[in-house]
């Protein structure tokens, strides 16, 4: 298990460092809340406006049981909007700006993510 979850943290690393070459800011790496946890936040900027990402990062080391992104689940997809609000809570000054929902996924050897935009929503 230790193996699995270092893997993860390694591509969650891996993961920050990419978005950060895209130009988005990471403020906030696992952000845990109750029933939940984040695994980054960021903000991206346009001439308009900031909006606020929250990233979920899935690793697959093949898709024999399906495309990373299948593993948000409706459930998990739940769990990170409530941790959401609760970060949009602890931190007012984020509470007015667009918010997107993003997944990031990892196959294998891949070294460039896929970067699912607008993967889940808050309705």
């Amino acid at each position: 298990m230790k193996q699995t979850s270092s893997k993860g943290q390694q591509k969650e690393r891996q993961a920050k460092t990419w978005l950060t070459q895209q130009g988005v800011q990471i403020i906030q790496e696992n952000f845990h809340c109750r029933g939940g946890e984040i695994d980054l936040i960021g903000l991206s900027s346009s001439a308009k406006e900031t909006t606020v990402i929250f990233f979920e990062v899935k690793f697959r080391k093949n898709s024999s049981f399906g495309h990373p992104a299948e593993f948000v689940t409706p459930q998990k997809q739940r769990r990170i909007i409530q941790c959401a609000q609760t970060f949009l809570l602890k931190y007012p000054a984020y509470q007015n700006a667009p918010l997107r929902f993003d997944v990031i996924t990892f196959e294998g050897n891949q070294i460039v993510p896929e970067w699912i935009q607008n993967a889940f929503g808050a309705n």
